[in-house]
């Protein structure tokens, strides 16, 4: 099977019985054996990475780039995070490929997983991030989580037998929930969802302590006052009498600090025909929603690791007064970096592509995502999508973990990766290849050995060039 092997259409398999389906996914081993999966080793000819993110900056904002590999120097895990492309072209280059395909995440490293507040104001814990969402080998996603747990595990200075641990635990999550999913209805899939009260139960099931349960507690009540209110107090400043984006730059740095009067009204002008078709994205009623605000101030933003250099936008809105604000996310939306791998995506805009590789994935999403294509300030067409800035997000951090806690946010992303891929892939199908031993759990482990090492030669070989002259760095 090739990675550009398609998704079972759902048509096709109405006409199927589950038995029918689990079998093909077990017959699929007889081409890609489970075991197969523990190999990975350099193509001869594989490309440097430091030239594959050379690539990548072309189309990036020139004076962010060098903040960019200043973040991806500060560990193998902070590149990891930033070389969702280099891995890409890695799994493509000729692994096993199981012939099934999901909507991918496309970068599903465990920093991309979280807490959010849903439109029912729930905290759920899910995927939070879709910038490179593509259907593709649903492996690929796992893979890719199965490295980042090792190479965090390093970070952490855990020994080899705890980082071996984590991944197996994860994997053996993704593969247990997958055979769960795999007996459930389809609406009953489609309803899954992770919430903060099973994750509290979760925690104590599993050996967390009181206090952790209590912190943990903690951290889910300070998540949910993380929204535009919380990011009023943090981003803005009030200047004669109205809220405008603070100033700190490279960071944040408001339109009027980043063009002359003339350039900055033509940019204010055509961020107001963004907006515009940012909404007509929208359904109906949210429409409704969105227009009772006005306009009050812009700013560029840098944000994440892989996405420094991206262009994003903070946008200030006022409802009723200034304490009735809403704060919008614009943010780039480039093709994926599986697209070279797995195929183009079915959708012209990219910032769609994001967005509805998002809806399909998560278990909620934000009432304001939308996209848009816009012609920016240097008349290039560019495609973006909007969300709010914060919305209960809730961030763990990953370098306070001890092998405990890795191991059992391990077991969370993994479950919550089988639910995502679930929805879209044929989850009898790969309930079937995966099966109910370790064998698959232990050769991803093997994998995410082999792939830490190479990461750390990429990590190494970013800093010669960083030493060297070739490209530039910068801390911000």
């Amino acid at each position: 099977m090739t990675a550009a092997t398609r998704m079972t259409p759902a048509a096709e398999r109405v006409g199927m019985t589950p038995a029918e389906r689990m079998a093909e996914g077990k017959a699929l081993r007889r081409e890609a054996p489970r075991s197969s999966h523990a190999d990975w080793r350099p193509e001869a000819k594989r490309e440097d990475p430091v030239a594959q993110l050379q690539e990548q900056a072309k189309s990036r904002v020139p004076e962010l780039v060098p903040i960019r590999y200043g973040r991806m120097l500060r560990s193998p895990f902070a590149f990891f995070r930033g070389a969702a492309a280099v891995m890409a072209a890695d799994l493509a280059g000729g692994g096993p490929v199981s012939g099934l395909r999901a909507q991918l995440c496309g970068d599903a490293h465990l920093s991309n997983f979280g807490g959010f507040a849903s439109p029912e104001r729930e905290m759920l814990f899910d995927i939070n991030d879709f910038d490179e969402t593509l259907p593709g080998p649903w492996e690929w996603d796992l893979k890719r989580l199965a490295a980042s747990l090792q190479i965090a595990g390093e970070d952490r200075q855990l020994d080899g037998v705890h980082c071996r641990e984590a991944v197996v635990w994860g994997v053996r999550s993704y593969r247990e929930a997958m055979q769960s999913f795999a007996a459930m209805t389809n609406l009953a899939v489609w309803y899954a969802r992770l919430e903060a009260e099973q994750i509290l139960a979760m925690a104590a099931q599993w050996g967390a302590g009181a206090k952790r349960v209590k912190a943990l507690e903690k951290n889910i009540a300070k998540a949910r006052a993380k929204d535009s209110e919380r990011a009023l107090g943090k981003l803005t400043e009030s200047v004669d009498g109205e809220l405008r984006f603070v100033s700190a730059p490279p960071l944040i740095v408001p339109v009027e600090e980043l063009f002359p009067e003339a350039q900055r009204r033509r940019f204010e002008k055509r961020m107001g025909q963004l907006l515009e078709g940012y909404r007509n994205s929208l359904p109906d009623e949210r429409r409704t929603l969105l227009d009772g605000y006005r306009l009050q101030g812009i700013a560029r933003k840098v944000v994440g690791v892989g996405s420094v250099g991206t262009r994003a936008w903070v946008v200030l809105m006022v409802g009723r007064d200034e304490q009735d604000p809403l704060v919008l996310q614009c943010k780039e939306a480039q093709a994926s970096v599986l697209e070279p791998h797995a195929g183009a995506s079915a959708y012209a805009n990219s910032g769609q592509r994001v967005v509805e590789g998002q809806r399909l994935m998560q278990a909620a999403s934000d009432i304001f995502l939308g996209w848009l294509p816009a012609v920016g300030i240097d008349d290039e067409p560019r495609d973006f999508y909007v969300r709010q800035l914060w919305d209960g997000k809730l961030s763990v951090d990953i370098e306070a973990m001890d092998h405990e806690q890795l191991r059992n946010y391990a077991r969370l992303c993994g479950w919550t990766l089988a639910r995502a891929h679930a929805r879209s892939g044929d989850r009898l199908a790969i309930a079937g290849y995966l099966g109910k031993s370790g064998v698959f759990d232990e050769a991803i482990a093997d994998f995410a050995a082999a792939y830490a090492k190479q990461n750390l030669l990429d990590h190494q070989a970013l800093a010669d060039a960083v030493a060297g002259g070739r490209v530039q760095a910068e801390e911000a």
